[in-house]
């Protein structure tokens, strides 16, 4: 059995710090394990140019641990008002690294969203010129479409649309829940997704059965099982077109448990721990520094990281509650002893 593991520093590829008061706490859960991470555009106020993510980033920055050299990768957010040159200079800053496409309504502060996504294409035109990756939340927003079928759907109805039209625009199809999802994947070129450690670990009873359990409550939604063990089989494969991305989300508790709980789970407390147990479960532990280390950084044409992190087989529980400002944020699965540490 083996009982350490020293992997290539990873770096997680898909991430929400928030901003404000929240970075004190949110950035250094991260960059104790990870060395870089891209992150989501999606404030209360967007993203939505290189002068708010360079702004943005600085403030992560100056968040960041004394000493630690973890280093934020910047996306910007499409609106329908995106402009070609808005992409043009993202494009030619060395801080933007993606655009993010957030269907209008889809999750956490989306409201500015786009609302008609075949009226992006002089955008997506501008994208694949500066080779700058399409970030997709993969689900639609039509309340007829049942919310276990909206990834699907997008990806019928968008994705392959999109992809067939912009043949060269690389794409991330982002916290992928479904087999079609992994499908689409494996299919097209020029495309990845990211796999969180809840979609890998839970299917839609951990989140209903036995009362609802608003702490595995994310978007989008947890699945059947079949898609569940899918997704592991991805993410076990050695298969380059996956890798990590946490989405880890982080609300108040008060915000998660309340009569309409944010979506979101926060799992950067404990996040490559976490990845480590599904591996090792699946008897994979030889393909996580794969999927954590090196895929990401290939897919968007970034040196592997030259630093190591050390796990190390040791039981250990999260605490039911990390401060959070003047509230508190409570931690995914934290009910549940985790099996790996990081030494």
């Amino acid at each position: 059995m083996t009982t350490q593991l020293t992997i290539t520093k990873p770096d997680d590829w898909h991430l929400h710090l928030r901003d404000g008061d929240a970075l004190d706490t949110t950035v250094a859960f991260t960059a104790r394990q990870f060395q870089r991470a891209i992150v989501m555009p999606n404030l209360a106020q967007p993203v939505v140019n290189t002068q708010l993510a360079a702004a943005y980033r600085q403030r992560i920055l100056n968040a960041r641990p004394e000493g630690n050299t973890f280093q934020p990768l910047m996306t910007l957010y499409l609106t329908n008002n995106t402009r070609v040159e808005d992409i043009r200079q993202a494009g030619e800053s060395d801080f933007v690294y993606a655009a993010k496409l957030y269907p209008a309504g889809a999750t956490t502060n989306s409201s500015n969203g786009v609302t008609d996504v075949s009226a992006l294409s002089p955008v997506l035109d501008e994208m694949q010129k500066q080779d700058l990756p399409l970030l997709v939340h993969a689900e639609v927003t039509d309340p007829d479409i049942d919310v276990f079928d909206r990834e699907q759907v997008f990806i019928d109805k968008y994705l392959v649309p999109i992809k067939k039209n912009f043949p060269e625009l690389r794409i991330v199809l982002e916290h992928a829940t479904t087999e079609q999802a992994i499908d689409f994947v494996l299919h097209n070129h020029l495309t990845a997704a990211t796999l969180t450690p809840q979609h890998l670990l839970f299917n839609r009873n951990d989140l209903l059965v036995g009362g609802i359990h608003p702490h595995n409550y994310c978007l989008p939604i947890l699945k059947r099982e079949t898609h569940r063990k899918t997704l592991v089989n991805a993410a076990t494969s050695g298969n380059p077109k996956f890798f990590l991305g946490t989405d880890s989300a982080p609300h108040t508790t008060n915000a998660k448990e309340n009569q309409c709980g944010c979506a979101g789970c926060f799992t950067a407390h404990a996040a490559i721990e976490l990845y480590a147990e599904i591996f090792d479960k699946e008897n994979a532990l030889d393909k996580l520094e794969g999927f954590s280390s090196f895929y990401g950084p290939d897919f968007y044409r970034l040196p592997r990281n030259q630093q190591t992190l050390t796990l190390h087989r040791e039981s250990w529980q999260a605490p039911s509650h990390y401060p959070f400002g003047k509230q508190t944020l409570t931690p995914f699965r934290q009910q549940t002893p985790l099996q790996w540490t990081i030494k």
